[in-house]
């Protein structure tokens, strides 16, 4: 089966923040996309996200699905290398990192590799799922039975990331593939959404056929007080 891939992809500051720490990659030609949010705190989160982007961007085309998969790897890994050096030369105690969320489709499979609170969804015969699991401190208090999902949403320390591309030590991805149906759509984005519209509320629009300009447009319009940005990548058969 020969699918047809078609994506839109948008980021905006948010309601509140006057700067956009977020990056997008939208690369159907190739079969990858990518939403990466630079850690807020740190100063410089926007050359962490840019950094990821410009590592990826430049993947050519003609690679078997195996090469994409170990370019995306290779490439992340010298991001996070550099961000580690560029952070020790700014000072001590100084940190460039970034979460990553990445979207490969090849043939009838697809696959995503996440490190941070960055997330992927899948919408299928009218049902959401969440494909990614958070690297972050509430996700593991969650997964402990301390708290549960509703509270880990307002958690206090729900920002605290516990992955990220240019952390400390080395670069650990997880990984999740599956087969691609028709009909599926798929949708990347950094917390900025989902800690403004309810998962319920982001698969009503998704499932009303809303784009990614859409999503992100009504987040903000909710006032969302950070970076809002989403990748949807639709299957047609």
């Amino acid at each position: 089966m020969t699918w047809r891939l078609i994506s839109h992809a948008a980021t905006h500051p948010g309601a509140v923040r006057p700067r956009n720490e977020d990056a997008l990659l939208d690369r159907p030609d190739i079969g990858l996309w990518v939403v990466a949010d630079g850690a807020g705190g740190h100063g410089a989160g926007d050359v962490a996200s840019a950094a990821i982007v410009a590592a990826l961007e430049t993947i050519g085309p003609g690679l078997s699905a195996a090469e994409l998969l170990a370019q995306v790897r290779i490439r992340l890994t010298q991001v996070h290398q550099g961000l580690q050096e560029e952070a020790a030369r700014r000072g001590p105690g100084r940190i460039l990192a970034s979460t990553v969320v990445v979207m490969l489709a090849r043939g009838e499979h697809f696959a995503m590799l996440w490190a941070g609170d960055s997330r992927g969804y899948l919408m299928r015969n009218g049902a959401l799922t969440r494909v990614t699991r958070d690297h972050s401190l509430v996700q593991e208090l969650v997964d402990q039975g301390t708290l549960s999902e509703d509270e880990a949403e307002s958690h206090p320390q729900a920002n605290v990331i516990t992955r990220a591309v240019g952390a400390q030590g080395e670069l650990e991805l997880d990984k999740i593939s599956g087969r691609i149906a028709e009909g599926d759509r798929y949708l990347l984005c950094t917390d900025g959404l989902f800690k403004t519209m309810s998962e319920a509320e982001i698969a009503a629009m998704i499932s009303g056929g809303s784009d990614a300009l859409a999503i992100v447009t009504e987040a903000v319009g909710r006032g969302a007080r950070d970076n809002v940005s989403a990748i949807a990548v639709d299957c047609q058969g």
